[in-house]
């Protein structure tokens, strides 16, 4: 997908750094080394590259962000990020409205149609 903050950049728990090609959000740790071992294959050689981030002004970010997401605005940058910065929360959250919403569905009997 196509990332939003460059190699090097200050990233914290529930910050959105990227978009992803498939749908729904996708818990990342992009501060986690690669890791290291003894085998060498000819795929682990290659050297990885980056496309520079997409930087967004702030009415491009209002158009972009979801319904649980905020924008933060500092005087150095402007972020997207998650409303529950703890992803934990946001699961248990997620679960509870759909709960809310399985239980305001219309329950059909047994039998089906009749």
């Amino acid at each position: 997908g196509t990332l939003f903050i460059a190699p090097g950049d200050v990233v914290y728990p529930g910050m959105v750094i990227g978009e992803n090609a498939k749908a729904g959000d996708l818990e990342v740790n992009p501060v986690r080394a690669k890791k290291v071992d003894n085998m060498r294959t000819q795929s682990k050689e290659e050297k990885m590259y980056l496309s520079p981030p997409k930087r967004m002004s702030v009415e491009e970010l209002i158009g972009y962000m979801n319904e649980d997401e905020v924008i933060e605005v500092t005087p150095l940058s402007v972020r997207l990020r998650k409303l529950e910065l703890d992803s934990g929360v946001r699961e248990r959250a997620a679960r509870a409205r759909k709960k809310k919403m399985d239980a305001l569905k219309p329950k059909q009997g047994k039998g089906g149609k009749k």
